[in-house]
């Protein structure tokens, strides 16, 4: 009997070893190389780039499993990769060209042929710079851009320091949409140099990246250019508010109410700060309605007043430019008291004027009539004596 057990034991044991030793060796022997010609293309976006690769070569025992490669790139001095798994055979993002890029990819293969598990490749690599020129210093200087109102957008800047007389600046641009990079055809002028920009019309340009090129030109030396990348939605300068009206309802409670600002930005889309005053007493809030009420804090207050501005909010943007500060709008607590004071006292004035000249004219009135009387008496009293 042990002898049988024994033989049943080693069979249990061979019967493990032939099913699970086979599949681990079948995957040990699986192996997948990295894509080929992986590269880092610059179409000429100034900033959107293209990363690119061809399938890697597979053995014929690979052709039934599925193949995706995960990306990884970043600009070389960021701490974080970005990650990408996909089944296409390139990728396209925008990237800042001050800076380097570099990237990774490798092949992941899993399917019937490797038992279900995933097999990775090693990893191909590749890195993109542009063409550094010039010294850092001959950069523009102070770079700022704003999308006024959602309609104009304006760009400056600063010109870069140590540049010779004879340099200048030109402005290019490129956002998804158009079919290569523009340049700037309304140029701000300083001094006979260009120190900005007035952008045309742009068609549906919000919500993805816009990208900026600065660069210059100089018989003398070398100029860095300049790249740049925002969203235009994010740079938005409203208009200020107008029509603020300020209601006493009773003793203690204000009504405060605007006009949402002229332009194409959606109502919804702003958001309000008030700056409201109560005699000496001065204090902010913010809201996302044109209108609000406020508590009064004394019924001896004199004097209420508020002015707004307005901003893009967290629902239409991740970020904005206040608008400038409205006209100041007050109510004042005597001033009933004023207009009627100001009316009354003219025509108090008046109706006294009126009433002397009337008492003149009786008085001249009943002058005249004794005259008329006494001459009628002397007529009579001359025609008895003749009698």
């Amino acid at each position: 009997m042990a002898f049988i057990h024994l033989d049943i034991r080693c069979l249990y044991a061979i019967v493990i070893y032939t099913a699970f030793g086979s599949t681990l060796s079948s995957n040990a022997e699986i192996k997948v190389n990295p894509p080929q010609d992986f590269e880092i293309v610059d179409p000429g976006y100034l900033g959107y780039l293209y990363l690119q690769w061809q399938p890697p070569l597979f053995p014929d025992n690979c052709k039934e499993c599925i193949v995706e490669y995960e990306l990884k790139y970043r600009n070389i001095d960021s701490e974080n990769w970005k990650t990408i798994i996909t089944k296409n055979l390139h990728y396209k993002d925008g990237f800042d060209l001050n800076k380097g890029v570099e990237a990774k990819i490798h092949t992941l293969l899993q399917g019937q042929c490797t038992n279900g598990s995933e097999v990775q490749s090693s990893w191909s690599e590749a890195t993109y710079w542009t063409s550094p020129q010039g010294d850092l210093e001959t950069k523009v200087q102070d770079m700022n851009c704003i999308y006024y109102n959602w309609q104009y957008l304006l760009c400056s800047w600063n010109l870069g320091t140590g540049v010779h007389f004879d340099t200048n600046y030109n402005l290019f641009y490129w956002y998804e949409g158009l079919d290569h990079a523009l340049q700037c055809t309304d140029y701000i002028k300083g001094n006979g140099k260009n120190i900005g920009c007035r952008f045309p019309y742009l068609e549906s340009p919000d919500y993805k990246d816009f990208y900026i090129c600065v660069n210059g030109s100089s018989k003398s030396q070398l100029i860095r250019p300049s790249y740049f990348i925002f969203q235009l939605q994010n740079i938005v300068k409203p208009l200020p508010p107008d029509y603020l009206s300020i209601t006493v309802k009773n003793s203690e409670e204000i009504n405060l109410k605007w006009n949402v600002p002229n332009g194409p930005i959606p109502p919804k889309c702003f958001i309000y700060e008030i700056k409201f005053t109560e005699d000496d007493t001065t204090w902010v809030t913010t809201t996302f309605e044109n209108e609000i009420y406020v508590t009064r804090t004394s019924n001896q207050s004199q004097q209420l007043c508020f002015l707004v501005r307005s901003r893009m909010n967290i629902y239409c943007s991740d970020d904005g430019i206040w608008s400038e500060w409205s006209d100041t709008q007050c109510w004042r607590g005597g001033i009933r008291k004023e207009i009627l004071l100001f009316f009354l006292t003219p025509f108090a004035f008046v109706l006294i004027f009126i009433l002397l000249i009337s008492c003149l004219l009786t008085s001249k009135h009943k002058a005249l009539l004794k005259m008329v009387f006494h001459t009628k008496q002397e007529v009579f009293s001359h025609q008895e004596t003749l009698c």
